[in-house]
């Protein structure tokens, strides 16, 4: 197992130990290379670790889950739990058995698709957290931080670009395509890809901005369905959120139209061509 670098504090480490208190299992979820793997690492060190991308390992649990927990007779780490989606029966069986807390920690990339394996598999045995990506007090802790606001807009909060001298567009964008559209085609088969891509494009420019499907999907060139489908899909890879507007009225709250973000800011400028604060203090997206 490769050493790990000297840890950066995030926010999320106390919430995480103190769950492991009260919990036999504590799933951490958020987009890939929020620093899920490397936050759990760090809080539970003496616990071993399996990353369920790797093949072997993935298929081992696969074919016969209860060898393959029966490996750790005090729990481990497990990464990427939503490969084997599967295993979460067999962790309910085991933490019936052995109620002990802290025994398990999972992580995952996949946030309906997890989330509802884990709540239905796991209810009353699991603590859920999200890791998003690094806000602006954490980023105080890297040596790559922004120096200005639109510099912390346009780099984003990805732990791999505020640690080292990267091209933040260039990590953004295949990010893009070495971990999100990946992830989109193990969620939903996508025949047009190309279509997709603009689509992405189009939502990046609406962020912070009403949903308006019927506009968005006419912009796309795709129908109204076709957009709710991929919205729902960016939602699940953690590449955006919707957040509901609040008013006293609940009726009110539930129908009214949500506001697109996306999870990173420094995603959404890579998408639009933002390459730096100039560029984005003369955006029209600026706001």
């Amino acid at each position: 197992m490769a050493a790990l670098r000297k840890p950066h504090p995030r926010l999320l480490t106390q919430r995480l130990l103190l769950a492991a208190r009260d919990f036999p299992v504590v799933t951490v979820t958020g987009p890939r290379q929020s620093g899920k793997s490397t936050l759990c690492r760090m809080a539970f060190p003496k616990k071993p670790y399996v990353n369920l991308e790797a093949l072997d390992e993935r298929a081992f649990a696969t074919r016969d889950p209860r060898a393959f927990l029966a490996q750790f007779p005090h729990g481990a780490i497990l990464d990427e739990i939503q490969r084997t989606p599967d295993l979460t029966t067999y962790l309910q069986v085991d933490v019936d058995e052995v109620r002990k807390a802290g025994r398990w920690i999972l992580s995952g990339s996949q946030h309906g698709l997890l989330t509802g394996a884990v709540s239905q598999s796991l209810a009353g045995r699991n603590a859920l957290l999200e890791l998003l990506p690094l806000c602006v007090t954490e980023q105080a802790n890297f040596p790559h931080r922004g120096k200005t606001l639109w510099d912390y807009v346009v780099r984003g909060g990805f732990p791999a670009i505020a640690a080292k001298p990267v091209d933040p567009s260039a990590w953004l964008l295949n990010y893009v395509v070495t971990y999100l559209e990946r992830d989109v085609r193990d969620i939903r088969a996508i025949s047009d890809f190309s279509a997709f891509r603009t689509f992405l494009r189009l939502a990046a420019g609406r962020t912070a901005h009403l949903l308006n499907l019927a506009t968005l999907a006419a912009d796309a060139g795709v129908s109204q369905p076709t957009a709710k489908s991929w919205i729902s899909v960016l939602e699940a890879t953690y590449a955006i959120t919707r957040i509901q507007p609040f008013f006293v009225n609940i009726r009110k709250r539930l129908v009214k139209s949500p506001k697109l973000h996306f999870i990173d800011t420094g995603l959404a400028c890579a998408l639009l061509g933002i390459h730096d604060a100039k560029t984005l203090d003369a955006h029209p997206s600026r706001g």
